[in-house]
Parts: structure tokens; C-alpha cells; sequence
């Protein structure tokens, strides 16, 4: 299980709820804090006007509300702000979502009841999704819309996935003994007002992001290692004097990928000699695609650190506005709703996952054209040449795929439109990054399975199977269970939505033993 509200939650914390089972337990500590800070609302509230209880909302709050409707608000707004629209997020990404905003309100600055936290907490644990849908939000006053249909679902009245089929949220918890959540004081305005969509998203998107990278580096040993290149680019000695961490962690995980080749080339064996040809046949240097690996992924690495180290950071923060202090005892208004930071960061993150896919798609292209590698037949076909077609129908896929990334690259944290009678009048569209970023993460997933196919026909090409190292061998032989060497054409749709589906499953790592001793380190923690 994880305790939720005794520390600081992490990422690998979240990896395990999300993708481990494992249960969200609230700490009772945490819980009692929550509940002190609601009854210091209760009682500081009366006879005060403070925005969210007894006056209107954004442009309208300038408006007094009468004490006998203020609970009315608090349901008018959810139900207003229930207005998304375009496809339901996927469940990984809502229940990602929800332990974001379960955590916000943990942190005990929120002025909500503690049934909130419970009913939430129940959710997760119970696997009930709220339809939440893909439009809507601008990452200011947080992600309004999206998290009125969390809202909405919790007061029993929006629709929930439930065991992959979509009931009303009160039939589910009638189902499960819950009980919808009753609007105390602010509850209405406390759960849509945060930035916790584009949280819950940016959490996966990380986790996704860090597997990608590992990915890549195994396919792109993987390669080095099929087409023989030399390992000096690999080497500890080049990479310490270029000063940045991501492009040595690289290199360095690459070299204990590599342990144990019989394939990849050691320079001063075959060029450090007396030499009598004025053309070498050999290449001396291998495509940039190849050799630059570790300064092409080393920005990623470093990308994803910085971009962890600033999304545990707002899944640990408060983005309600306004903030309720019982300890300080009274009530501050403000911005922490806004999602700049999650904007900025997903949109690096987005850029640099777009890099690596385009990393991807040239060593692809690399091994599918003869003319470049000299050692492989066109589009790796193992059939009849000109009959048959190898990869090369699958190589379109890649292409486009890549295409798509680029265009989905544009930055949103630098488009903002002025809306909410311009009191919203600068924003992050912090939802919207979130979100091009899964996307683009899973179309990168694609274009790796297009690159690991062609890696495996290139290692039965060659029939160097027990040449490789050790990492890459266990990398084909997983891979060729769900996707057996090919000669004739068939339609490889199929292959590629089960290759795709094993890569987002699986996360390749190193053995300990394949670990160098003098220099180690670990993947993207």
C-alpha cells in the first residue's frame, strides 16, 4: 500500500498505484489536519466575504451571495463547468488525475470536509473512472472543466467507468456502499479550482517518457552492435570530457547494454595499424544516428530529471485558490491554481520525445536502405527481391508517425488566449501540453516497434544470434515470442499493435552484473 499525507508522495509511489495495484491509504495524522483546517473555515467564513463561499466566481465576484444559496453555488458551478468535450481521457491518465488532486487536498490548505478526501480515496482504490473529457481546460483558475466532471461525479451525478463499461456515478456507488459527496462549504470550487489534470497527466507522461528512453538506448546498442560499428563513441574516456550528466549516463548504460558483444568493434584492432589501402571499404565513422546517440538522448535524460523534479513537485503542492491557513489563521488569495509549470515542462518533455523518435525513425532508415548500410538487402526483405516487400510498407508508418510528432510540437505554454470576460487574461494551456504530450509518447512507442522489428530481422538476416551481447539476445528472444521471423507479405497491422503494447508493458533493464563496477549509475530515477 501507499500512505498518502505522512510524506512527500513520489513518482515510483505513483507508479505503483497507477500501474502495481497497489491500494492509497490515508495517513490519520494527515486526515485530522484536514479536518482542523475545514473547521477553522467553518467558524473564520462567517460574517467575511471570501471568494468561492458567499460571492460569485472569476469576473462575477463582485456578486454577494445570499448565506441561504451558498451551497447552491458550490453545485451550480460544478454543474455548469461540466462542459468538456472530444473523447473520455483514458483511465490510466483519470486515475492518475485523481491521486493528484487527492494529494493537493492532503496537504491540508484546502478548507474541504474530510468525506472529500475519503470518497476520493475510495475512487482510486475501487477503480472508478469519471468520464472526463479532453477539451476544455486552459490551465488557469486550474483545469476547470475537466476537473468539474471529477466534481460531478462525486456529487453522484456525472458517469463513471466502471469495470470497462460507463454507468452513472450513482449506481456505481450505491453498488460499492459509497456515499456522494455532500457540498459543505467550498467543496464545489476546492475540487475544479487546481491544476491536478494536467498533474495527473504530466505523471504518466513521465513514467512513459523514462521507459521510452531506455527503449531507445537498448535499440540503439542494439543497432551499433547489428552493423558492427566501433565503441569508442561509447567510451567513458570520450564522454567524461563533454561535461553533461545525461550524455555520460547514456553512454554509460549503453556500454553495459553492450557487455558481452561479439559484434561490436574495438578501433585499434582493425584501424590503429599500418594500413595499405588509399579507400578504406570499411567506414571509419558511423552515421550520426549511431555514433552521437549519447549526446542526442543525453539532453533527454537530463530533460526528463528536471521535468520529474518539477512534476512530484505540484503533486505535492496546494493549487487551490483561495488557500485556507488554520495555523496562521487566516485565508490567502492568489494564483496557485496556474499551470505554467506543468505547461513549460511538458512541453520540453514533448519536444524531447519527438527528438527521440526522430533519433528512432533514422536509424530505422539507416538499416531499410542498402545504399547506406551496405550489409543488408533493401527493406530488410528476407524474401525474393522485387517479389517481396520486407519492411518497407511498415517503414511509411514510422514516417508519418515521426511527421506527426513534429507538427504536435509547437509549444503551448507560449499560446494563450484571453477568455472568463478577460479576468483570465493570461494562461498555460497547461491541459492541452499535457495532453499533446501522451500523445505524442504514444505515437513514439509506434515508431519504436517499427525499429525493433527491423532490428530482429536484421539479427536473423546476419543468423548472429549468438553473437550479441547478452541485454540485446534477451531483447530478441522476448520480442520474437510475439513476433515471429517473416519472409512472405502479410499484413503487419497486427504485429505492430502487439510489439507496441509489449514496449509500453515492459521496461528493458540492466543486470547488476552488466553494471560497470568503476562508473556506475542507474536509468532515469
Amino acid at each position: 500500500m501507499v500512505v498518502l499525507g505522512s510524506k512527500v508522495l513520489s513518482l515510483e509511489e505513483v507508479h505503483r498505484v497507477l500501474f502495481g495495484g497497489e491500494e492509497l491509504v490515508l495517513d490519520e495524522a494527515a486526515v485530522k489536519n484536514v479536518n482542523d483546517n475545514f473547521e477553522f473555515l467553518e467558524k473564520f467564513s462567517s460574517k467575511k466575504l471570501i471568494y468561492g463561499i458567499n460571492t460569485g466566481f472569476g469576473p462575477m465576484a463582485q456578486y454577494r451571495i445570499p448565506e441561504q444559496d451558498t451551497f447552491q453555488l458550490q453545485y451550480n458551478l460544478i454543474r455548469s463547468h461540466s462542459s468538456g468535450a472530444g473523447k473520455c481521457l483514458a483511465p490510466v491518465l483519470t486515475k492518475s488525475l485523481m491521486i493528484a488532486r487527492l494529494s493537493s487536498f492532503m496537504q491540508g490548505y484546502s478548507g474541504v470536509h474530510t468525506d472529500l478526501v475519503h470518497l476520493l480515496r475510495d475512487m482510486i482504490n475501487h477503480n472508478i473512472y469519471p468520464c472526463i473529457y479532453e477539451h476544455g481546460g486552459v490551465g488557469a483558475s486550474g483545469d476547470l472543466v475537466q476537473l468539474a466532471h471529477l466534481a460531478h461525479a462525486l456529487i453522484g451525478e456525472g458517469n463513471v467507468l466502471y469495470e470497462d463499461e460507463i454507468h452513472p456515478a450513482a449506481v456505481i456507488f450505491a453498488r460499492l456502499n459509497l456515499k456522494p459527496l455532500d457540498v459543505r462549504i467550498r467543496e464545489g470550487l476546492a475540487v475544479i479550482n487546481g491544476t491536478s489534470a494536467m498533474t495527473g497527466i504530466a505523471l504518466v507522461n513521465i513514467i512513459e517518457a523514462r521507459k521510452l528512453l531506455l527503449w531507445s538506448c537498448s535499440l540503439s546498442a542494439m543497432i551499433n552492435e547489428v552493423v558492427e560499428a566501433f565503441d569508442d563513441h561509447l567510451s567513458y574516456e570520450l564522454n567524461v570530457v563533454k561535461k553533461h550528466n545525461g550524455q555520460n549516463k547514456v553512454a554509460e548504460m549503453m556500454r553495459g547494454m553492450l557487455k558481452g558483444s561479439k559484434m561490436i568493434r574495438h578501433r585499434p584492432d582493425h584501424l590503429y595499424k599500418e594500413l595499405e589501402e588509399e579507400i578504406f571499404k570499411d567506414k571509419v565513422q558511423e552515421y550520426y544516428s549511431l555514433r552521437c546517440v549519447p549526446q542526442i538522448l543525453g539532453p533527454i535524460y537530463d530533460t526528463l530529471v528536471h521535468a520529474e523534479n518539477i512534476v512530484v513537485g505540484e503533486l505535492n503542492s496546494v493549487s487551490d485558490n483561495p488557500v485556507v491557513d488554520h495555523r496562521q489563521k487566516n485565508v490567502f488569495h492568489g494564483g496557485n491554481f496556474h499551470g505554467d509549470y506543468i505547461s513549460l515542462e511538458m512541453d520540453k518533455v514533448k519536444i524531447a520525445m519527438t527528438k527521440l523518435s526522430m533519433l528512432s525513425e533514422r536509424q530505422l532508415n539507416y538499416l531499410l536502405n542498402d545504399k547506406l548500410n551496405h550489409k543488408f538487402p533493401p527493406f530488410m526483405n528476407l524474401g525474393k527481391l522485387g517479389f517481396n516487400f520486407g519492411m518497407q510498407g511498415v517503414q511509411f508508418t514510422a514516417t508519418s508517425t515521426v511527421a506527426e510528432n513534429q507538427t504536435l510540437s509547437f509549444p503551448m505554454y507560449i499560446h494563450s488566449i484571453p477568455n472568463n470576460n478577460d479576468n483570465q487574461d493570461i494562461v498555460s494551456m497547461g491541459c492541452n501540453a499535457a495532453q499533446m504530450t501522451y500523445k505524442v509518447i504514444e505515437n513514439t512507442f509506434e515508431v519504436l516497434t517499427v525499429q525493433v522489428m527491423t532490428l530482429l530481422q536484421a539479427v536473423d538476416y546476419l543468423g548472429c544470434q549468438d553473437r550479441l551481447a547478452g541485454f540485446s539476445y534477451k531483447i530478441y528472444q522476448d520480442i520474437r515470442a510475439i513476433f515471429p521471423k517473416f519472409i512472405e507479405d502479410a499484413p503487419r497491422y497486427n504485429d505492430v499493435q502487439k510489439i507496441k503494447a509489449y514496449l509500453m508493458r515492459h521496461e528493458p533493464s540492466l543486470t547488476e552484473p552488466a553494471v560497470e563496477k568503476k562508473h556506475k549509475s542507474s536509468p532515469v530515477q
